[in-house]
């Protein structure tokens, strides 16, 4: 049977702790997602998701129902990633070791097709794409995840981080233009640059 986010936040904070993993089930992939491009590595965002759901369980009897569920739940990763990135403000401590996918939980149906060049070069821009993704301020960072990644709406993000329509619309555009400077510094201009500009609609622009 299915059970709508409502039902079982309901049930959860009646002690209901079956209801609780079912949550976490549900979203677990999408946050660890915004962890993972958040932190740039599997480990970190691994440790972060499991941070939020910690969070979530601890704040959940306070949830009184404001936002959907799941805005809420995006608010307490963004919080968790904020503080994470807080304590790491003196050292660098983002791997580039590892060569990222399109979202670390599964992998396009697309790329099933590539060949092994089209396949390293998808690589090896995403690769680069994430490295100036990390060199962001969190804040920058952060709103691109949740547009670009999580391809959230305008309204929701304005949900989450407790801010103004216009005011989540020129913060898009300020990281997108400190992304894409980023990436003329260190002179790789791929296709996707060019789709970073929000001429009315939602651009496809990370990777």
């Amino acid at each position: 049977m299915h059970f709508s986010d409502e039902d079982l936040v309901e049930r959860a904070q009646q002690g209901d702790m079956d209801a609780f993993d079912q949550l976490v089930r549900r979203y677990e992939a999408k946050i660890y997602s915004v962890s993972y491009r958040f932190m740039g590595n599997h480990a970190d965002a691994g440790d972060l998701a499991q941070d939020t759901f910690i969070r979530m369980y601890q704040s959940l009897p306070s949830f009184r129902g404001d936002s959907s569920f799941s805005t809420w739940l995006y608010r307490v990763a963004a919080n968790a990633c904020r503080d994470e990135l807080r304590k790491r403000q003196r050292r660098r401590s983002v791997s580039m070791d590892e060569l990222m996918t399109t979202s670390p939980t599964k992998v396009p149906a697309a790329a099933a097709q590539d060949s092994p060049e089209e396949t390293a070069q998808r690589h090896e821009t995403q690769r680069q794409v994430q490295g100036c993704l990390d060199e962001l301020s969190p804040d920058h960072r952060l709103i691109l995840v949740l547009r670009e990644i999580q391809d959230l709406s305008y309204e929701e993000i304005a949900g989450i981080l407790d801010c103004s329509l216009g005011t989540v619309k020129s913060r898009i555009s300020r990281a997108r233009n400190a992304l894409k400077e980023k990436m003329k510094e260190k002179g790789e201009l791929f296709s996707s640059v060019g789709r970073l500009n929000d001429k009315g609609g939602k651009q496809n622009a990370m990777p």
